[in-house]
């Protein structure tokens, strides 16, 4: 990630970066080690407000997270890292930046193996 990150509005819509799951489907919980990692990928407080932020918007890049939260840039940027490898928030590069958004798929995943326990 560059530290050029930047308000940014894209010419592609901000739809493009979120697939919401089909209503019609169900989820399935996630195995046992993969349940175990997204639930350290969102055990951190930082963590779970980048969650809550992108929820509340369609897409956003890095620098309008650092606008929002008192963290340095490149602690946003790992934080996001982290999130991403967990499946819970998806990119989509745009040029120099990263466009980032929830990942539907991954936070229903979560919520499917945590009703299981």
């Amino acid at each position: 990630m560059t530290t050029t990150d930047t308000h940014h509005t894209s010419a592609k819509s901000p739809d493009t970066c979120t697939t919401p799951p089909s209503a019609d489907t169900t989820t399935a919980a996630p195995d046992d080690d993969t349940l175990a990692s997204m639930a350290k990928a969102i055990a951190h407080p930082s963590r779970i407000a980048i969650n809550r932020l992108l929820s509340h918007r369609n897409t956003c890049v890095t620098g309008d997270v650092v606008a929002e939260l008192p963290l340095a840039q490149s602690t946003i940027s790992e934080h996001l890292r982290i999130l991403r490898d967990a499946g819970l928030v998806q990119g989509e590069t745009d040029g120099p930046r990263t466009r980032y958004c929830i990942n539907p798929n991954g936070l229903a995943a979560l919520r499917a193996g945590i009703s299981t326990l």
